[in-house]
């Protein structure tokens, strides 16, 4: 066999490293604070908190703007979070079917049956699968039907559309089965292990309410002030930025998450006669509990979520190859605007996430 010359050689490996150089994910950071600022003006999103997760860890958080008050931003700045409550309950089952103690394909018959659905035998399909799917048939919010009642739209498992009022029933079922608040399991299974200390379903006496961010539209005028008292499995938790990183970064780290769960997890679950379509992983699918964002740059898949309620918009997109997160709450209506200027100026990803998340969802 024919050595190579010496410089052929030398130009071969400067090639292969640079190859492996470029193959590694760039480091993340928030961006300048004039940007952010620049783009908070521009949208009118008054506050604005951005956390970084590298190597598994907390590598930043930062919180930009003033409160209803006027006073300037603090790091326990808390928000509504809307939606991103979700992945905090779904990891929150997923640990106690981890520990054998829930079955993700057990009736929620078994423990609760709403009344609305009392007379349905669809009820009899609904299951913890189903719900963390969003295959459940069932509407968003009951609320938004005519008859304000919850009635199915389709058979379980058959489609998907996503349901808050999934995650409700899966709460309620919950608490019967173990005779425990959502609370209590939330405390015990995620928030105390975790550090979690300023989040919580509903406002109690320990809240600061002076630091609370509010909610805005979309002039940036401040909007009514909210409360509530009860736990919502798909809505509404009140969080901080760190203590929303701590959650991501448990996640990245499969932190009481079997091995088995966890591919459960990370697998499309969709209804069997989706998973032959050619157009699935093209854009985005559903896990459990999370969207996934398949066949990114490097090998990488997302785990994502997002959260909307009047005057507030939030995010959260995990890397569990290269173990990075980027979290954003915003308390403004165009703030999802805001986060994808974020999203696009931090992540090397960014481009290609935001180009793939405009595209449709397959649903039928």
């Amino acid at each position: 066999m024919q050595l190579l010359k010496f410089p052929v050689l030398i130009g071969l490996i400067l090639v292969s490293f640079s190859h492996l150089v470029n193959a590694q994910p760039r480091h993340i950071a928030i961006p300048a604070t004039d940007s952010i600022k620049h783009w908070q003006n521009k949208f009118h999103v008054p506050l604005v908190s951005v956390g970084i997760i590298e190597k598994g860890q907390i590598k930043e958080t930062k919180v930009l703007g003033e409160l209803p008050s006027g006073m300037p931003a603090p790091a326990a700045t808390f928000f509504n979070i809307a939606s991103l409550t979700k992945p905090v309950v779904g990891m929150l089952i997923l640990q106690l079917v981890s520990k054998k103690q829930w079955n993700l394909d057990q009736p929620l018959s078994d423990f609760f049956v709403d009344p609305d659905l009392a007379q349905d035998e669809r009820h009899h399909k609904l299951t913890t699968r189903i719900v963390l799917a969003h295959q459940t048939g069932l509407p968003n919010w009951r609320g938004n039907n005519p008859n304000k009642k919850m009635t199915f739209a389709f058979e379980p498992g058959t489609q998907v559309a996503y349901s808050g009022e999934g995650y409700m029933y899966l709460g309620h079922a919950l608490e019967h089965n173990f005779n425990r608040s959502l609370k209590e399991l939330a405390d015990s299974l995620l928030f105390k292990p975790l550090g979690m200390k300023n989040t919580r379903f509903y406002w109690d006496s320990k809240i600061n309410e002076s630091y609370y961010a509010g909610r805005h539209d979309k002039s940036g005028k401040l909007l009514e002030m909210e409360k509530w008292y009860e736990a919502n499995a798909a809505n509404l938790l009140l969080t901080t930025i760190e203590d929303y990183c701590k959650f991501g970064v448990s996640v990245l780290q499969r932190k009481g998450i079997s091995k088995k769960v966890y591919q459960e997890m990370t697998r499309p679950q969709l209804p069997k006669r989706m998973l032959t379509s050619r157009q699935l992983g093209t854009n985005y699918t559903f896990g459990l509990s999370w969207v996934l964002y398949p066949n990114l740059s490097n090998g990488e898949m997302a785990l994502v979520h997002s959260g909307s309620n009047p005057g507030l918009n939030t995010f959260i997109l995990l890397l569990p190859k290269s173990q990075r997160g980027l979290v954003i709450f915003t308390n403004g209506e165009n703030g999802r605007e805001l986060y994808n200027k974020i999203i696009s100026n931090t992540l090397d990803l960014g481009e290609e996430f935001l180009s793939r998340s405009s595209q449709p969802m397959l649903t039928r």
